[in-house]
């Protein structure tokens, strides 16, 4: 894993670990291709009237006061760019999301909807860290975006891509939680409750500060009664892995137009998911997603076992997220924190790398003047797809073969080309220690070493 850095929350990791991160990100970019997202990268900066119209989330962001100034011809701008609060200022992303919105805003006319994107990028966060937190970090976003309208089954498609993506992942169980705001919000209105935004907030609190706490606050900064306060707490709690939940939510004898339209989408999205990818998802009524522009479907998913790390996956639907005029472009999407699930596979040695390289095959040399002949051979495996290093100088057998073991490399090449004038080869299995001929034009290793393999569990290197 990554070793302790100069500057906290900054994850280099080991080649080893960059191999088990570059088959993340191979699997979930090859199943978001499978399902017809397109690929889409944005630009790092955005302005902070871009970044902060959304939500209150000022605390987080990195200002770049440098690159603004770069953007003025005059020197005084940089000093005026820098007060705090400049819209015009700009500052590093620290989502996938909103400049995702700016995106489809300022390319509407040559996109098709509704629109499939996928994304995998860094994104900054002024944030301390800790772990499954980090300042610098890999997200992997997918949306479906619409012109006007977006039908509700993209609801359900994005949330079976990310269940297929993630159980495509050497990180064990996880749950995909899953909840509806129009169900929420429609039952705190019909308990009498109109600010749900504001308990909507304080139910976001629940696994963090506990059922008395969230009742408590409730009551003390909303002005609901008790009884509205337990009857919110009650919705919380339930939670089922199939469209039960439904009759769970009625017996709790509230009534209100929104909240029958949230159960109708949530009872969707749950029961396809049931259907096609059992035990990967539940209807769970305490999710609330802390930002203001989801209104409908949120999803937050957890690793078993691991559910202190916080939601590995998260998302939702948003109707209002991206405006141009009189259009709106409604969207549904997730987004993984693939940084702070690397940390977790780590930490609990959930995968590793077969080796820490690349190379397959080590050419060994006998003499220095067969270097551009073990060139040669080097270029026939490498023809075949074979990665392959050749040694730069005719050292002792015993340290090259001591070298090609320290990196990792599984092959040994040998030629010798005495005698007859021609060249016979054989190959070394270094685990094995099994020595055979072999002809450069057709050997080809077994399929699991021709590539590193991400293999599940802790390495015995």
């Amino acid at each position: 894993m990554s070793r302790k850095a100069s500057l906290s929350g900054f994850h280099e990791w080991l080649p080893a670990d960059r191999i088990v991160e570059q088959h993340v990100l191979d699997t979930l970019r090859s199943t978001f291709e499978l399902h017809g997202f397109s690929s889409i990268e944005t630009r790092a900066v955005e302005t902070l009237g871009q970044l902060l119209r959304k939500g209150e989330i000022d605390k987080e962001v990195y200002a770049v006061s440098r690159l603004q100034a770069a953007l003025h011809e005059d020197s005084s701008a940089e000093s005026a760019q820098q007060k705090t609060g400049d819209p015009n200022q700009l500052a590093l992303h620290f989502d996938l999301t909103v400049p995702f919105a700016r995106y489809v805003v300022e390319n509407a006319g040559h996109l098709t909807f509704p629109f499939r994107r996928y994304q995998i990028q860094k994104v900054w966060r002024g944030e301390r860290p800790q772990e499954g937190r980090a300042r610098e970090f890999t997200q992997a976003d997918i949306d479906v975006v619409g012109d006007g309208a977006l039908p509700f089954r993209y609801d359900v498609d994005v949330a079976l891509v990310m269940a297929e993506a993630l159980g495509s992942l050497p990180i064990g169980d996880f749950t995909i939680r899953i909840n509806n705001r129009k169900l929420a919000e429609g039952f705190y209105r019909g308990l009498g409750l109109e600010d749900t935004a504001g308990v909507l907030r304080n139910i976001d609190k629940l696994e963090k500060i506990g059922a008395d706490e969230v009742s408590r606050l409730l009551q003390s900064e909303l002005g609901a009664t008790e009884e509205q306060a337990n009857q919110a707490l009650a919705l919380a709690a339930i939670r089922t892995d199939d469209t039960s939940f439904v009759e769970n939510v009625r017996a709790l004898g509230v009534s209100h137009e929104l909240l029958e339209e949230g159960l109708d989408e949530l009872a969707a999205v749950v029961g396809e998911l049931h259907r096609s990818a059992p035990g990967r998802a539940v209807a769970d009524l305490s999710i609330a997603r802390g930002l203001d522009y989801y209104t409908g479907t949120v999803y937050e998913t957890v690793l078993n076992g691991h559910e202190q790390l916080g939601s590995i996956c998260s998302g939702g639907r948003y109707d209002a997220l991206a405006a141009k005029g009189n259009r709106t472009f409604p969207g549904v999407g997730l987004s993984i924190g693939v940084t702070r699930l690397m940390m977790r596979m780590f930490s609990q040695s959930m995968a590793h790398a077969s080796r820490s390289v690349p190379t397959a095959v080590y050419v060994a040399l006998t003499h220095d003047d067969d270097w551009s002949a073990a060139q040669d051979t080097a270029r026939l495996l490498r023809s075949r797809g074979i990665a392959t290093e050749v040694a730069a100088s005719a050292e002792k057998f015993g340290k090259q073969i001591k070298y090609a073991d320290r990196r990792g490399i599984p092959f040994v090449w040998f030629t010798d080309s005495s005698g007859s004038g021609t060249a016979e080869h054989q190959v070394k299995d270094l685990r094995s220690g099994e020595q055979v001929d072999a002809d450069p034009d057709t050997w080809m290793p077994p399929a699991e070493d021709l590539r590193p393999q991400v293999l599940s569990g802790p390495s015995d290197r």
